[in-house]
């Protein structure tokens, strides 16, 4: 049987060190102190799931409250020191369950990244996926760019050549100001219709976790940005959080310098791998725009645990479930209607 305690960052960190286990910043007490920082979030609790007082995994907790009701969202995690098996990661997951309905019966339902989907429900919210691109950074400009699909390294080759971009860490000029670079990703916004968050949320990531923990690599031509993108940086490992590009850059290959720029520039510091955060799959079929950019970087995709919502008050849940529904029904309506009077 398996059983839950709370626990320490100090904790976490001493056991993922003793099994040799990486860390996602995610995990981490630096990421709890940063959505500490954003309205609506703080840090709920450290948790070791135990077996016969042996951990087989632990994760952190940040609560959310969004519209009058609270929920747990456990990024990237638990972090497992075992390979689950489906039994043993269902018993897990109602284990957090029922520690979790003894500690705040106020919460609604954690978010946990999950192989199983047994007692769990697609996600409320956001876009989740079950697939993504890892690009080994080891070996050089030359040994990355090797290692690439074909048209990936013919789309770099070609960029490298052609484009008059000059790409590179502009970290210290993004926070000093981030009017110039905000700039780019509402126009990206209105252009592939979705809604940028607030400038000021880029500007606190940036600042909260520092340069160590966080990057914006630019492109400018003439000496006006046409895209950037932001990546988190932890262990080693580096995660690409944003990305934007003015239409005229995206047409002409500056993604892909600006991309190769940053995966050199990080591999020369150390880090032996970037994670591109999501591609299309029959998973995540809206996220498939994105597959033929980000899959050329590497020759194989590679699985992950897709986030799960874990329902504590169920009655609670499943009206919330039911009224993303009827929104879902009448966004529905309301587009035929526009339509149709087209």
């Amino acid at each position: 049987m398996l059983t839950v305690e709370k626990i320490t960052f100090e904790a976490f960190v001493e056991e993922s060190s003793a099994c040799d286990v990486a860390m996602p910043l995610e995990q981490t007490q630096i990421w709890a102190d940063y959505q500490q920082t954003i309205d609506g979030r703080k840090p709920w609790g450290v948790l070791a799931v135990l077996d016969q007082g042996e951990p087989v995994a632990m994760l952190s907790l940040i609560e959310y409250q969004t519209h009058g009701y609270r929920y747990l969202r456990s990024a990237h995690g638990p972090v497992w020191f075992i390979v689950p098996n489906p039994g043993v990661e269902r018993n897990a997951v109602r284990a957090i369950r029922e520690y979790v309905h003894r500690a705040d019966s106020g919460i609604v339902f954690v978010r946990l990244d999950l192989w199983t989907d047994t007692g769990t429900h697609p996600v409320l919210s956001t876009v989740p996926y079950d697939t993504t691109v890892v690009v080994d950074l080891a070996g050089g400009a030359d040994a990355i760019l090797e290692r690439m699909r074909k048209r990936g390294r013919r789309d770099v080759r070609k960029a490298l050549r052609e484009s008059a971009a000059v790409c590179a860490d502009e970290t210290n000029r993004a926070v000093e100001d981030f009017s110039e670079y905000y700039s780019i990703m509402v126009d990206t916004a209105h252009r592939d219709g979705f809604m940028p968050a607030p400038l000021m949320d880029y500007v606190d990531m940036m600042e909260a976790l520092g340069h160590e923990h966080c990057r914006v690599f630019a492109a400018r031509i003439k000496g006006r940005v046409v895209a950037w993108l932001m990546v988190t940086i932890y262990e080693g490992c580096a995660v690409y959080y944003y990305a934007c590009a003015s239409a005229d850059a995206m047409s002409n290959l500056v993604p892909d310098k600006l991309i190769y720029t940053m995966m050199c520039d990080l591999g020369n510091e150390g880090c032996v791998s970037v994670d591109l955060m999501g591609v299309g799959s029959d998973f995540a079929p809206s996220l498939h725009a994105l597959t033929t950019f980000k899959s050329k970087f590497a020759q194989e995709t590679t699985p992950v645990a897709p986030a799960r919502d874990v329902p504590v008050r169920k009655s609670m849940y499943r009206a919330l479930a039911a009224a993303k529904s009827v929104r879902s029904i009448w966004r529905n309506i309301t587009s035929l209607l526009q339509y149709r009077e087209r």
